[in-house]
């Protein structure tokens, strides 16, 4: 077997109720956004199975956090007993959502190691894993999941440090550990590093870089080792390539569905990758098509601008249906009267979410006496200033006045015109 191609799929960040409180559905009572998660899950184990890959590899986060409910709980169970009834062995990595806040507590995947389910490891540590450890696949694993600053600074016996120091010592010992698995490794089988985390140069939906912050970030020269055949991440939701067109492939392949709006842009999906000798000779995204989301931001500065505006960023029907829809409008307090959010919400009633968000501006309100003396002026003539100050329309200025003539007609003491 020294020479065979393995085929392995690898997916990351499944967050499968990340999206619960949202509309059910009345079948099987799931939240509709739910299934969304559901059905990508099913579309990817769908693809192992019948493609009969060697390795199922899952870089981290089941689930929205470390406590699932049963129903969720049942349901991620279903689809990965369906990879161990096929005899595929699968790997699951501990993703910072799915570990416990207590080194004593089980982490959210824990009952397939209770279980003891067949094909079925979860890594929960740092472990180096051998052909021995992987059913005999002629493969080796250095597995990195979700390292927590406070459970690495328990074991560096490092409390009273400053945080730099900490992280520090954590990317030492972590680089250390790698190092020395690298160099106890088998040359002639391909190594493959899959990790759970943060890495250098990474971005994720809202196009800025990752900084250095309270977690570990893995340095470039850990994930980009050139021993290694392939490099399969997991936690940025964007799908990237950090070590494009050299060896080995450091691969994030993104959620498997999108999960809200900073992630409206990108294609979400899961990778396999062809591994042979010592490096990757294929890597192929597949695509998930998920639930369409539809942003559009309008900016209204008169009262004209609304209606053909609105119109205009209003998708087709045939787009708006079944799609999570958001429509931001910009506009100053004065036009809030001309906001007709009935109709809106009627045009976009087809979506199966629809998020109306008002930025409303509020303009500096001047003083009409800080530019004009209105001394001796009447009070038509000091009207009209402030109509002009406040940027009124003519015609609505002209509609003003009258109504005033006819409240001043009726006030005694105040004769019209004056």
């Amino acid at each position: 077997m020294a020479g065979k191609t393995l085929r392995i799929l690898h997916f990351a960040d499944a967050h499968i109720d990340i999206a619960s409180q949202r509309r059910r559905d009345p079948e099987s009572g799931l939240p509709i956004r739910v299934l969304d998660f559901l059905k990508a899950l099913d579309t990817i184990i769908d693809t192992a199975i019948q493609e009969k890959v060697d390795l199922v590899l899952f870089a981290g986060d089941a689930y929205k956090d470390r406590t699932p409910v049963p129903t969720y709980q049942r349901e991620w169970g279903r689809r990965i007993m369906r990879l161990s009834q096929a005899g595929i062995p699968t790997l699951l990595l501990v993703g910072n959502h799915d570990l416990p806040p207590a080194a004593s507590r089980a982490n959210a995947l824990q009952e397939f190691d209770t279980l003891e389910v067949p094909h079925i490891r979860v890594l929960s540590k740092p472990v180096f894993l051998k052909p021995a450890d992987l059913e005999e696949l002629p493969l080796q694993v250095i597995a990195l999941p979700w390292i927590s600053r406070s459970g690495m600074v328990a074991s560096l016996a490092a409390g009273d440090e400053p945080a730099g120091n900490v992280l520090e010592a954590i990317e030492k010992r972590v680089t250390e550990i790698v190092s020395q698995w690298l160099d106890k490794a088998d040359p002639s089988i391909p190594i493959i590093l899959t990790a759970h985390g943060m890495v250098q140069g990474a971005q994720f939906g809202s196009e800025r870089t990752i900084s250095l912050g309270s977690d570990l970030v893995l340095p470039g020269r850990v994930v980009k080792d050139p021993r290694l055949a392939y490099t399969a991440l997991g936690h940025v939701h964007r799908y990237q390539d950090l070590n494009a067109g050299s060896q080995p492939p450091v691969v994030y392949p993104g959620s498997i569905e999108r999960v809200d709006f900073g992630e409206v842009e990108d294609e979400k999906g899961f990778v396999i990758a062809a591994v042979e000798y010592g490096k990757a000779t294929l890597i192929e995204r597949r695509i998930l098509k998920g639930r369409p989301f539809l942003d559009r931001y309008v900016q209204c500065d008169s009262a004209e601008d609304i209606p053909r505006k609105i119109q205009q960023a209003l998708p087709p029907e045939e787009e708006i249906k079944d799609s999570i829809f958001r429509l931001t409008l910009n506009y100053p307090r004065s036009l809030e009267p001309m906001i007709d959010e009935t109709a809106i919400r009627a045009a976009a009633g087809s979506a199966l979410e629809f998020h109306l968000v008002r930025k409303v501006r509020v303009e500096a309100r001047s003083r009409v006496g800080d530019t004009l003396n209105l001394s001796g002026q009447s009070i038509l003539e000091q009207l009209n200033a402030y109509w002009r100050t406040s940027k009124v329309d003519a015609a609505d200025q002209e509609e003003l006045n009258g109504l005033a003539q006819s409240i001043f007609s009726t006030v005694d003491g105040i004769p019209d015109g004056t």
